[in-house]
Formats: C-alpha cells, structure tokens, sequence
C-alpha cells in the first residue's frame, strides 16, 4: 500500500509538473503494476491495476484513461512474462519480476520497455481520438515512452528491491 500510494504521490505532484516541449509527460505510477508478484490471480491483479489507474484519473480531467491503460497492461503483463521466461525459468524461484529474476537486465528492459509503451501507446491513442492528430500521437508515444523507461532504470538502480525466493516446500 506503501508504494501503491508513493507512486501516485510522485506521479501527480513531481512528474505530471513535468512537460517537455509539451509533448512530453514521464509516467512511473505504473511500475506498481509491473512489480506485481508473479503468482495471484489475474482478475485481482486488474482490479488492482484498475484502483491504480482510476486513483490517478481521479486526480485529472479525463476520466478512465489511465484506468484503462493500466488494466490492459495488467493483462498483457502475464503473457509478455511467458515469453521472457521459460516455464522452469525464474518466476518459479521468485516472486516478482526484476532484473535478477527475468534473468539479466536486458530481458527486464524488454519486459519494461513493451509494457510502458503499451500503456503510453493506449493512453496516448485514447487522447489522439479525442483530439484527432495522429503525429502527435505517435510522437508524443514515442518520446514519453523513451522518457518513462529511462526513468524506471534509474528508479530500478537507486532503489533495489529485496528480491524474495520461493522455496520449493509446501
């Protein structure tokens, strides 16, 4: 609940003060979602995606944008981690996805590069339809995309999580 709270806290009062050249907006709130336990359900995990991104709109003018950016990256999250993964891979040993647990830094950057540009992707094409111009939207994808994973690196690298294992006892 801690950090569900530090990463809204953060996002609406530093990072959305933030607009490069006004196209630009980092966004690091959903790195709740992508540090999200391996094992659970799926349902509960896009209810709590769901709380994430609507605790968010709550603080904005439109209204079910990050919500339904964070529900489809927490539905897509399952799927990308299998692909990363094999099925006797780390997630059997540990309990959330990392750099350590994904196997290397590069596997982990893909895994947070796909995600983070779903959701800027989604978020961004929401706001596109709604104002019509389709290079904004790709170029402010592209940008903040880039923007938001540099800063979930230095997030990653400054503040290491405690890695937990799984014992394979029941």
């Amino acid at each position: 609940m801690l950090r569900f709270g530090l990463l809204i806290l953060v996002q609406v009062f530093v990072l959305d003060r933030i607009h490069l050249h006004f196209m630009v907006t980092p966004y690091i709130y959903f790195l709740f979602i992508l540090w999200m336990p391996f094992e659970g359900n799926r349902a509960v995990q896009m209810i709590i995606a769901f709380a994430l991104g609507f605790t968010l709109d709550s603080f904005r003018h439109h209204p079910g944008f990050h919500a339904s950016a964070c529900v489809l990256i927490a539905y897509l999250r399952p799927f990308l981690i299998n692909l990363l993964i094999s099925q006797e891979g780390a997630e059997n040993n540990y309990r959330a996805p990392s750099a350590k647990s994904l196997g290397g830094f590069i596997p982990y950057l893909v895994y947070a590069g796909m995600l983070t540009l779903v959701h800027h992707g989604w978020l961004f094409f929401l706001e596109a339809v709604q104002f019509g111009n389709f290079w904004y939207f790709i170029v402010k994808t592209v940008f903040s995309t880039a923007i938001s994973l540099l800063l979930i690196i230095i997030v990653e690298l400054l503040f290491s999580r405690k890695q937990q294992f799984r014992t394979n006892t029941v």
